[in-house]
């Protein structure tokens, strides 16, 4: 096992930051609000630094940034709930518009995307998580499983699991709009 980093010029900068545009995408699945995305990278990027020593050469950058950025998001959940007692019941739900995808095109394919992240919004949060890494971050399943701190059994449950929610989503009939007189 190579030793671990010793100085600030140990993390690939060029790796670094191309790894951002993903650890940005994840968060918006993790958080479901842009802002708070942004939010989430950043902390997940400032505990990087911080912790850059742990990071071994010759290792995935990419796979350890995002266990950075998972457990960064789960101690801010953990926090979240102790606090819980002081949100506002007016506050906007988990996804609100954080979901608003901006989208150039034809108005059909913006539909239909829509459509798809609206479901995805509708799957458990750990399916969503594990949906995104291995289809948009083209993770495999040991490296989801790392990130996640679960079993690679656990990654192809989810997995199968979310691919086969979304499918009964995209069959279901629409649900009529109720109009009110």
């Amino acid at each position: 096992m190579p030793p671990p980093a010793s100085d600030a010029a140990a993390l690939p900068h060029p790796e670094l930051v191309a790894a951002i545009p993903r650890l940005r995408r994840y968060a918006r699945v993790l958080t479901g609000d842009a802002s708070r995305a942004d939010d989430l990278v950043q902390d997940a990027l400032a505990r990087a630094w911080e912790k850059r020593a742990l990071w071994r050469e010759g290792t995935d950058l990419r796979a350890w940034l995002f266990t950075i950025m998972h457990n960064v998001h789960v101690n801010q959940l953990a926090l979240a709930r102790r606090e819980a007692g002081n949100v506002s019941l007016d506050a906007e739900g988990e996804f609100g518009a954080a979901w608003q995808v901006p989208v150039r095109g034809n108005q059909l394919d913006r539909v239909e995307l829509l459509e798809v992240v609206a479901q995805m919004g509708r799957l458990p949060a750990e399916q969503r998580e594990v949906l995104l890494l291995a289809a948009v971050e083209e993770l495999r399943y040991e490296e989801i499983a790392t990130v996640l701190g679960i079993p690679v059994g656990t990654v192809m449950s989810r997995l199968s699991r979310a691919r086969d929610r979304l499918r009964r989503m995209a069959t279901e009939p629409p649900v009529p709009l109720k109009v009110v007189k």
